[in-house]
């Protein structure tokens, strides 16, 4: 009879620790990485994306290849390794980063490419970024409208980012015909320390220009303070991105004249909200873009310099 209630007790036993665990929510964990965190718009997705998984009770890893796109295959072998469940990539480079890729793809973990998209897009499970051409195409637009007549402009790109080249191709598209000639190309690698660096290097060199087209702010903003340190005022200069430092480098209406704006709060939680429909196994959308708009000093007064959209 002894046995018997132990038998009993056992399987009541066995019985209650497995409906338990099926009332308890598996932690999900998730991986992150972007070509330069301290970027601060890439600050701003990683912050959102932390905030959105940690409020449905998941972790976040980032990682920081800092331009490095040997670091960051390396840094997401490691995550791949922690078992984490899907990754939001933003690559270094478009190219490189397809070894990290296979990888993912062996080890069965979706990937959330943001923002600048990868060359391998079999590779990916979605993807989720700005229209970067047409963020490019309006700061064109808009040159094409201040200086009707055309003329020199120097342009500070990064080929090995596929947002950036993105942007300098509908820049190019916009000013096609017009009466704009390229007299100055230089790689500035997506920050402001090269931006102006290589704008001063422009301004030695008296290549004379009437505008800068910089692939995104931080690029823009070097040049801007370049300029400014040489009281060359007169050169018109074009960002990507719509971040509070270029917003209010606008709002004094001066040289800098517009930046093709992007929002990378809805990157961020398009972003999360698409990994979830993944990892739920529901219907979702692949491709998602998010929609770029201008900011120049005639609408200016209508955004929050202090914020980002």
């Amino acid at each position: 009879m002894k046995k018997i209630t132990k038998i009993c007790l056992f399987v009541f036993l066995a019985a209650s620790v497995v409906f338990a665990g099926c009332g308890q929510k598996k932690t999900r964990t998730f991986g992150f990485t972007s070509m330069r965190i301290s970027n601060p718009f890439f600050t701003l997705i990683e912050q959102t994306i932390r905030e959105e998984v940690e409020k449905n009770g998941d972790k976040l890893i980032s990682v920081d290849p800092d331009m490095d796109a040997q670091k960051q295959i390396s840094q997401i072998e490691e995550l791949i390794a922690q078992k984490i469940d899907a990754i939001f990539i933003n690559p270094v480079d478009w190219e490189a980063i397809k070894p990290a890729l296979v990888s993912l793809d062996r080890a069965k973990i979706p990937v959330i490419n943001y923002d600048a998209e990868v060359r391998d897009m079999e590779l990916v499970d979605a993807y989720v970024g700005s229209d970067n051409r047409n963020a490019g195409y309006i700061c064109g637009l808009d040159l094409v409208k201040r200086l009707p007549n055309g003329g020199p402009i120097a342009i500070l790109d990064c080929p090995g980012m596929r947002s950036i080249r993105d942007r300098i191709d509908g820049f190019n598209e916009a000013i096609a015909g017009k009466g704009f000639t390229v007299v100055f190309l230089r790689d500035a690698q997506g920050n402001s320390v090269d931006g102006k660096r290589y704008t001063e290097e422009l301004l030695r060199s008296n290549t004379r220009v009437l505008a800068i087209m910089g692939g995104n702010d931080p690029t823009a903003l070097g040049a801007f303070a370049a300029c400014r340190n040489a009281n060359r005022t007169n050169i018109l200069i074009y960002g990507v991105d719509g971040s509070p430092l270029a917003k209010a480098a606008i709002a004094e209406r001066g040289q800098f004249a517009g930046t093709g704006a992007q929002s990378p709060i809805n990157i961020a939680k398009k972003s999360v909200e698409v990994a979830y429909k993944i990892l739920n196994k529901k219907p979702y959308e692949k491709n998602i873009p998010i929609k770029t708009f201008m900011i120049n000093q005639d609408n200016i007064d209508d955004y929050d310099v202090d914020s980002w959209q």
